[in-house]
């Protein structure tokens, strides 16, 4: 009988269809560029950090470990260090669990579920009414072992509807760890070209600082003597002391730059890394890639899980669709009864049942219908958060490639502004050997070089920083990465 019953429950789920609509992967955006001019290559600026020419190759493949392409062992082990022990990849990597476990325990809904029980009663019956017993004993014992069957077969595929969303929702927690990884890659790398910035701008400025000291120095002594008078002195005290003031904010940034660095790779504030950083350290990377378009979309992960997120909410309308059709249930039990332990399972002792309830909501309220109502819109706004991602993430593209040709055009004209004041300085140092300039002269050339030497080091930073960032915006080479990929 139960065999039977198996037969006939298989053959409806073989029979049954997945009621609600069945989802359609997205079409790629009919678009054949990033941003409205076509992407040039960036020259390079000779004798510079920084300063290499950057080709974009159309269609590359991104690797998993991109960082590596600043060819910084240093760089390398820290985020290394990072991935093994941040908190928070961790904590995507648990969620990743939990999402495939909860897919797990939900499969286990195609399966009957089978129960076994053991009941043991001792009782009296009343003199004054017939006995329960066959001997007429007044007390007597009930031992009942039993093997129970529920199955609920899936007809109409409310379970099928329910595995395919949680499925989706397992897809979003893998992508979301990609994006953990990514971001996270993307932090220490960051977090390491403000540091080798810092310390370039730190450098400057002290030497600023110096300059106009020594320039302070000069007019008091020329004050003294009645060369010069008190308005050129206040107005370089001014002067240095306004310098002065950028020194704490630049040193306080590099403090907490360090703090950062140490959380990323999984270390306490005090535990600062030994890694230190400057720009010369770093190579810029010049071979670039340009994902196609269309394969953006399948590269993102905040695009596929924005997917997902349709995926899910599409097979949650089905499941509303299935809650208001027939739900049928079929159940089985067999076992023995005897009055004790050692008649069990003997001539006469069993006993076997078979039944079947199919149950339609009939009336509650509108309750179902709305909830049907609500999913279809839930689908709707996961179709136009997807829209809104990818329309991010051209953006995201777009604006870096825009900033990478940018930073090669600044990067020149501040190189040619380094050069331009060092020459003007070393003429100045010739000029006051033979005599034709005051020592203040030298000490503004000495300032103008500084300054043009704080702005390069900004442009220098800057190149890397977005050099980095069209990685990430290419969607950080995840699928290349086997902790993320595998199943």
């Amino acid at each position: 009988m139960v065999r039977r019953l198996f037969i006939i429950c298989w053959t409806a789920v073989l029979a049954g269809c997945a009621v609600g609509p069945n989802f359609k992967k997205p079409e790629p955006p009919k678009v054949d560029g990033y941003t409205s001019s076509p992407v040039t290559n960036i020259d390079a600026v000779t004798n510079i950090t920084g300063g290499e020419a950057q080709r974009f190759t159309e269609g590359a493949d991104i690797a998993g470990d991109w960082w590596t392409l600043f060819h910084s062992q240093a760089l390398n082990d820290l985020i290394a260090r990072s991935l093994k022990a941040n908190p928070n990849i961790k904590s995507a990597q648990a969620a990743l669990q939990v999402a495939r476990e909860t897919v797990l325990s939900q499969n286990g809904a195609y399966y009957p579920s089978v129960a076994g029980s053991f009941s043991a009663m001792r009782d009296k019956t009343s003199a004054a009414v017939s006995p329960n017993t066959f001997s007429g004993a007044l007390y007597y014992s009930f031992y009942t072992p039993q093997v129970a069957v529920s199955y609920t077969p899936d007809v109409f595929g409310l379970n099928r509807r329910t595995v395919e969303s949680l499925n989706a929702q397992a897809e979003q927690q893998r992508f979301a760890l990609a994006a953990t990884l990514i971001t996270l890659s993307a932090n220490v790398v960051s977090a390491v070209v403000n540091e080798a910035s810092l310390r370039a701008q730190i450098a400057a400025t002290t030497n600023l600082i110096n300059v106009n000291t020594k320039a302070l120095g000069i007019l008091r002594m020329q004050l003294a003597k009645g060369y010069s008078d008190r308005i050129d002195v206040a107005a370089q005290e001014s002067q240095l002391a306004q310098l002065a003031a950028t020194l704490p904010p630049l040193l306080k940034q590099l403090a907490q730059q360090r703090d950062a660095l140490a959380v990323l790779v999984g270390s306490f504030p005090n535990q600062d890394p030994a890694e230190t950083f400057d720009l010369s350290s770093l190579q810029l990377p010049q071979d670039l890639p340009l994902s196609l378009p269309s394969k953006l979309i399948e590269q993102r992960p905040d695009i596929r899980q924005a997917q997902e997120n349709m995926r899910s909410a599409n097979a949650l309308v089905g499941v509303a669709v299935a809650n208001r059709i027939p739900n049928i249930t079929l159940t089985a039990a067999a076992g023995s009864t005897a009055l004790s332990i050692d008649k069990l399972f003997t001539s006469g002792t069993g006993f076997w049942g078979v039944g079947g309830t199919i149950t339609q909501p009939l009336f509650q309220g509108g309750t179902l219908l709305h909830k049907q109502r609500a999913a279809k819109a839930a689908y709707v706004q996961a179709a136009e958060q997807y829209r809104a991602a990818v329309l991010t993430a051209f953006q995201n593209v777009a604006d870096t490639l825009n900033a990478l040709e940018q930073d090669g055009h600044a990067l020149q004209t501040a190189s040619d502004a380094e050069h331009a004041a060092k020459i003007t300085l070393d003429l100045t140092q010739k000029q006051l050997q033979v005599g034709y300039i005051s020592y203040l002269t030298l000490i503004a050339a000495e300032t103008a070089y500084q300054q043009a030497v704080l702005t390069l080091v900004q442009a220098q930073s800057n190149r890397y920083a977005d050099t980095a960032a069209l990685f990430v915006a290419l969607g950080g080479g995840w699928w290349n990465s086997p902790d993320i990929t595998k199943k």
